[in-house]
């Protein structure tokens, strides 16, 4: 990450994805914090990231205590959200918003990895897990 004084009052934050470390979660998927969290990039008001999720990874039924918006850059999946009874087929050039503390969860599907560019409208991210039941539990994972 390479920091870039401007004028003298504001410093331009440069982050190169491939410099970044990736967070690996259970089932496959990983994560790269470009934003927020401890990386070295940070906001005070929010923070990025990208998660690759190979063919039939599920999230867990979650929810944030800010909006979180995800847009699709690669792959397809589908989303749901607590109580609704529709899912949101997943493809590139979508953007999902979804409000805080609704919970949600996504799958990715087809044969290609699922590939989210995520922003948490806070500098943290802080995950509520409601449902960590395993995928073949009925649940529409």
């Amino acid at each position: 990450m390479a920091k870039i004084e401007a004028d003298g009052a504001a410093t331009v934050q440069v982050v190169r994805h491939g410099d970044v470390a990736l967070e690996h979660f259970p089932g496959g998927a990983t994560y790269r914090t470009l934003i927020g969290d401890d990386a070295d990039a940070r906001s005070d008001e929010v923070r990025i990231g990208i998660q690759s999720s190979p063919p039939g990874y599920a999230t867990p039924l979650h929810s944030h205590p800010y909006t979180e918006i995800l847009t699709v850059l690669e792959g397809e999946g589908v989303a749901w959200i607590e109580g609704g009874a529709d899912e949101i087929a997943l493809a590139p050039g979508m953007t999902v918003v979804l409000p805080a503390d609704l919970p949600h969860a996504f799958r990715a599907m087809g044969e290609k990895p699922l590939v989210t560019y995520g922003l948490h409208v806070s500098p943290d991210r802080i995950v509520h897990i409601h449902d960590d039941s395993p995928p073949d539990s009925g649940h529409p994972r």
